[in-house]
């Protein structure tokens, strides 16, 4: 029998680390942005990516309760639809390199597609009989 990783914490979740690098990513990516945009754009971009992240850890802590889980990912789910705007913007506004929107969109279309599948399957999320959820990236999708 395969031995599957177990995730103990938001932070082995693959969809949190998989948010982590593109939140980071977007920050090194915004340090070349305009000077001019940094209390708008950059500000905006940079908040709603890192949102992802924290919606995703509030609803691991929440998930005693299947309804308050699905909520905060659907948070989590926003923050994210959230940054493919600003990511849109970015690239209208001409800010980003040639390749960079194709890969941010591609990521946040992917973390959108594993929190979806988070959704429809919160209750083996949301075990109470162990504080482990047994998780590879095919469990976000069908």
């Amino acid at each position: 029998m395969e031995n599957k990783p177990y995730a103990r914490s938001y932070k082995d979740l693959i969809v949190y680390q998989k948010t982590r690098d593109i939140a980071s990513r977007i920050f090194m990516i915004t340090m070349e942005f305009p000077k001019e945009e940094m209390y708008s754009l950059t500000d905006q971009i940079r908040r709603s990516s890192r949102a992802i992240g924290a919606q995703i850890a509030e609803a691991w802590a929440k998930r005693r309760y299947v309804k308050h889980f699905v909520s905060k990912l659907t948070d989590a789910q926003g923050e994210q639809f959230e940054t493919q705007h600003w990511v849109e913007t970015s690239d209208d506004c001409e800010y980003l390199k040639e390749g960079i929107y194709e890969e941010l969109y591609s990521g946040l279309q992917e973390i959108g597609a594993m929190l979806t599948s988070m959704i429809l399957k919160a209750e083996s999320f949301c075990r109470t009989d162990r504080f482990e959820v047994n998780e590879t990236n095919k469990e976000y999708f069908y």
